[in-house]
């Protein structure tokens, strides 16, 4: 799409103005503008700021933030007046275009509609004009952004040129947002200073009454389950109290009706609520439920229903609901209201190719391309953070353009982008930068934004930081490896993007970074936050590495295992790069870095145990570890290194089923003791071992229980843990050693995965 636009006499970096301009929905051609306007000359103005008579405070914010920044820029201050007692030349408009009828038609300004801006230069006048809601604002933060060369690269940093006089050519810029919600989770969207600049929208209270995984909110189990268990879903036969509701039970539908009416009445001017599924896959399985999903083949259905029914109630109310894991697909015949807004969320979806063409998410595309067919008001949740390691090389910032585009191309007009709430993730300024470029304009050069915020941000370190961002992406590229929100950095070391000849360029480059900016405190202090992430992995890998070549533990002179010093000093410099930075949490929700350096000084106190099967062989039956979670090999149960508080260290995963693997001890053995470690994450669906057995044998052929354990804890207790498991025989001459661990298979009733596999972990197979 084309449109006029002379190029700016000053701009701060040649080449990337452009792909800011690029979303312009509608033209018009002013052609009585001079060759020139110069609104500051040796740091004084001639200009005055007008805002209309009747001013909103987008006007007189939009308004006061112009005056500001012209200041800083050029040293000029300039006037300010309203419309009625401005000159009659040299003004700079500001304000909603409806208030400045003098100067646009009518329709041109409904145009506009809320956020839209229109720029300009008019004979000697400058028109940075707005649509209804936030648009004034909008204009005054493009024209500094597009024509002055600022930048806002996060919360804290911007970028404020200095010129003393300001020229301006000839400019025709009309931008409306094809994505009329755009708001995000990262940090940096906290700031309000920051979501006006980036014209970014907020879930605020005052909008969303509620928002998401509503169900526990509107009825409490705490307040209603001992009375009224039939008010909750039945799974297996069994009402779970933190499941979902019996959304066929009428009582439910009044009881929902009568909270939420109550809840409007306190806040009367939230436009949005959510009606929508808690954070569990316990849906009703009752014969009523289960009827209607059937017949809408998805279990969509009973939750539409119910929706729908809540929502003819509040006519004047839009009401929200979650498609969303077991209710992502569309219904077969059911349509939601016209005050329905569906919220579609890609939590399961692959990040290391586009949605649009990738074959893993192709069960989503024909999701979202039903959902767009039948309803009017989508909402897409987007998932770009690796909830299981926020601070952890996440190389998706390829797919984040084609994906937006695929998107607003399918007819999406509203976005939620899912960020890390802590501060400082994984480039979490750079991703907050780019996704809030997206959101407005979907068609921005993703690899122009990147090069305008590294040179922005981390100054002279910016061509290295680019380099590693460019050297990983194409390396993920090339592995064919997936990339999950899930994800960890032990798996892409085994031919993917963090594979150790990788990560040895990357130290480079950063060693490279540090060095271009070594005279400068604050810009050194970015690229070593940038640098956190890989600090991690390495630590990780040397963890997940043992007593292995690239392990923590190595022997000494004496032939002892020791802690690589090298690995303990990268420990102490990423703890301590959190803590001065505030992060908090390195998982979602939990596990701090003072958590996490601890639990790294147990590992090594614990140190490598060659007992009697250190280093032989192990042979699965039956089951073989999950591809997901082998740990490196078979070598991890016999490794030495016990398993860390973390699932992905040395831990072997099975899915749904039991373990059994036999041990070699190469010659029969005295042995008396066998102990096993698992592991329990509830968040993660992962429980302890139910049991254990110990079998032995001398030719490998006709083995003998020697023993057995059992776990009789409920299954529900502890949500993170581990706990060894033990079984002791009387002396006996062995050669093969059989362990059986029974997992739980499927998680429990009142579990958030009730029905669905359980995982199983285990850990070194100790023989003494």
């Amino acid at each position: 799409m084309m449109h006029k636009h002379l190029r700016p006499v000053h701009t701060m970096m040649d080449g990337l103005i452009g792909w800011s301009l690029t979303m312009l929905i509608v033209l018009s051609t002013v052609t009585d503008a001079p060759a020139e306007i110069v609104l500051a000359s040796e740091g004084r103005s001639d200009y005055t700021i007008v805002f209309p008579a009747r001013a909103t405070e987008h006007d007189v914010h939009a308004a006061a933030a112009l005056q500001k920044y012209l200041e800083r820029i050029s040293g000029a201050q300039l006037a300010t007046a309203t419309a009625s007692l401005a000159p009659a030349r040299k003004r700079v408009f500001v304000g909603r275009a409806s208030r400045h009828p003098e100067l646009i038609d009518p329709a041109d300004a409904q145009a506009l509609g809320d956020d839209g801006l229109w720029i300009r230069t008019v004979g000697e006048d400058v028109q940075l004009l707005g649509g209804a809601e936030m648009g004034p604002l909008y204009a005054v933060y493009t024209f500094l952004e597009a024509y002055l060369g600022c930048r806002k690269y996060s919360e804290k940093v911007e970028h404020v040129p200095t010129m003393r006089t300001i020229r301006l050519g000839d400019i025709d810029d009309r931008q409306v947002p094809r994505v009329v919600f755009r708001s995000m989770s990262y940090y940096d969207a906290r700031d309000a200073d920051f979501r006006g600049w980036h014209k970014l929208d907020q879930v605020s209270r005052s909008t969303w009454g509620m928002w998401v995984h509503t169900f526990r909110r509107l009825i409490p189990p705490e307040r209603y389950y001992d009375e009224h268990p039939e008010y909750f879903a039945l799974v297996e036969g069994k009402r779970a109290r933190d499941g979902q509701l019996a959304l066929t039970n009428d009582e439910v539908f009044r009881v929902v009706v009568e909270n939420l009416r109550a809840m409007m009445a306190e806040n009367p001017g939230a436009k949005y609520w959510s009606v929508s599924q808690n954070d569990t896959f316990q849906n009703c399985q009752s014969p009523e439920a289960r009827a209607i999903n059937q017949r809408e083949e998805t279990e969509m259905g009973e939750l539409l229903t119910f929706v729908n029914r809540v929502a003819a109630e509040f006519p004047d109310k839009v009401i929200s609901t979650l498609a969303y894991q077991y209710s992502r697909k569309p219904p077969r015949t059911l349509r939601p209201a016209q005050n329905v807004n569906i919220v579609l969320c890609s939590i399961e979806c692959n990040r290391s190719r586009p949605l649009a063409e990738d074959p893993l998410n192709a069960s989503f595309r024909e999701d979202l391309r039903g959902w767009c067919e039948i309803a009017d008001d989508i909402l897409v949740w987007d998932y770009c953070i690796q909830f299981s390691n926020l601070i952890s090389p996440f190389p998706n910032l390829r797919v984040l353009g084609p994906n937006m585009r695929y998107f607003v191309d399918s007819g999406v007009t509203k976005f939620f982008k899912q960020g890390n709430r802590e501060v400082h993730g994984e480039f979490d300024h750079l991703r907050a930068y780019i996704l809030a470029k997206l959101l407005w304009n979907p068609q921005a050069d993703v690899e122009a934004i990147i090069d305008d915020f590294v040179h922005g941000y981390y100054g002279p370190a910016g061509k290295h930081i680019r380099a590693y961002i460019d050297v990983m992406h194409d390396a993920l590229e090339a592995s064919g490896q997936e990339l999950s929100i899930y994800g960890d950095p032990i798996k892409p070391m085994f031919g993917g993007y963090l594979r150790p000849e990788l990560m040895e360029q990357y130290a480079r480059l950063f060693d490279q970074a540090q060095a271009a900016v070594a005279d400068d405190p604050e810009l050194l202090e970015r690229v070593l936050v940038a640098r956190l992430p890989l600090r991690y992995a390495t630590i990780e890998q040397a963890i997940h590495g043992g007593s292995g070549e690239a392990g923590v533990f190595r022997r000494d002179e004496s032939g002892r295992w020791e802690a690589r010093e090298e690995i303990v000093e990268e420990v102490e410099k990423f703890v301590a790069g959190c803590r001065a930075l505030g992060v908090r949490r390195l998982k979602e929700w939990r596990l701090s870095p003072d958590e996490y350096e601890e639990e790294f000084e147990r590992f090594v106190a614990r140190g490598v145990h060659e007992h009697k099967a250190f280093g032989k062989r192990v042979r699965y039956i039956d089951h073989a570890p999950s591809a997901k979670y082998h740990a490196g090999g078979d070598l991890a149960l016999v490794d030495g290194i016990l398993g860390g508080s973390g699932f992905n260290i040395n831990w072997l995963g099975f899915d749904g089923t039991d373990m059994a693997a036999v041990v070699d001890l190469e010659s029969p053995q005295e042995v008396s003791r066998v102990t096993v470690r698992g592991i329990q994450d509830l968040q993660e669906y992962i429980f302890l071992p139910r049991g254990m057995e110990v079998q032995i044998s001398v030719d490998g052929r006709s083995y003998r229980s020697v023993g057995s354990v059992k776990n009789d804890a409920p299954p529900l207790e502890g949500a993170l843990l581990s706990e060894a498991f033990t079984v002791e025989f009387p002396p006996e001459k062995a050669r093969y050693v059989k362990v059986i661990v029974e997992g739980m298979k499927t998680c429990p009733p009142g579990h958030i995965g009730a029905g669905r596999p359980a995982w199983l972990f285990v850990d070194e197979i100790v023989v003494e």
